[in-house]
């Protein structure tokens, strides 16, 4: 990062830093580095992820691949007897092996926050319609936030008797939104019929609140739960800025219902995502609800100046 690019990061970074401080969120700093045991209690692939070395004593370290784990940990040996809802935010680095030949960075500044002890649609609310304001202080004009819920899948794929070991496979397909490769896996897989209907076409529902009167039954009461986020957030008027994605997964396991993916259509990628995960802090020694969204401030800063570009070729 050059000066001038160095400028524009701080000035993002410090509007997001005040939007989240001026809605209660405090910031919390954690280590680079974990032991990746603690990383594994989290979630295996969250260790898997992570780039190793060594300590003195042989121990295996990992550089964090994402700050929701290192929170959880923090909570449960920090706010042990801390009364809910806890605010968390953080401004850090984490790091990520990529395989040879990727186009990824191996290390990125996020940006993030953590609603602790918050239980169902109000909390996602929050959170939600902070990141929608705070990404608007920091100069975006075009951000979307995408919504789906991250247990609909698996236990959709366990009611058409998708066996464990092979849901995971399925999923990452889906991450990918690989619908191609979905359908082939699950033809492979025996599903055929009504079943396989239901799983190749609920990824493709995505749009306004509307879509959800056309889901499954067997949906029911993951639908439900998004409704009432919807009228949350229509309510924090923020409604218009969210759509709703029923093949939206996030590749960690820990998330447990609603999960959100942070967009702006100048640029072609993701600058953000979370979602809930109810039950990541209990291994960690206390067992509360939690959500938040992690936002990469690179691609923050590439989606601004995307945004300006085509203003400027608008008007020409």
């Amino acid at each position: 990062m050059l000066p001038d690019e160095m400028r524009e990061l701080r000035a993002i970074s410090d509007r997001l830093r005040a939007a989240f401080e001026g809605a209660g969120y405090g910031e919390v700093w954690t280590p680079t580095v974990e032991y990746e045991e603690v990383l594994e209690r989290g979630d295996q692939r969250a260790a898997g992820a992570g780039l190793r070395l060594f300590d003195g004593s042989g121990r295996v370290l990992v550089l964090r691949f994402d700050m929701t784990i290192p929170i959880a940990r923090l909570v449960g040996a920090r706010y042990r007897d801390a009364a809910v809802p806890i605010r968390l935010s953080y401004f850090a680095h984490s790091y990520r092996a990529v395989s040879r030949g990727q186009v990824q960075a191996r290390e990125f500044l996020q940006a993030g926050i953590e609603l602790i002890g918050a239980p169902g649609p109000e909390g996602e609310a929050e959170v939600v319609a902070l990141v929608i304001e705070a990404l608007s202080q920091a100069g975006l004009e075009e951000h979307r936030v995408g919504i789906g819920d991250g247990d609909l899948y698996r236990s959709l794929l366990a009611d058409c008797g998708v066996l464990e070991k092979d849901r995971m496979p399925l999923l990452e397909t889906l991450a990918r939104r690989d619908l191609v490769g979905l359908g082939a896996q699950l033809s492979d897989l025996g599903i055929d019929g009504a079943d396989l209907e239901l799983l190749t076409s609920l990824p493709t529902m995505r749009g306004p609140a509307e879509i959800l009167d056309r889901v499954d039954p067997r949906a029911g009461r993951a639908v439900e739960n998004l409704r009432a986020l919807n009228a949350l957030l229509n309510k924090r008027g923020v409604g218009d800025r969210v759509l709703f994605d029923l093949g939206l997964v996030r590749e960690l396991g820990y998330y447990s219902g609603a999960v959100f993916e942070v967009y702006d259509p100048a640029v072609g990628y993701a600058i953000g995502g979370g979602g809930r995960y109810d039950k990541l802090l209990g291994r960690f020694g206390r067992d509360l609800p939690a959500c938040g969204i992690a936002l990469d401030l690179q691609r923050i800063h590439a989606a601004g100046a995307a945004e300006e570009r085509l203003d400027r070729e608008s008007s020409k």
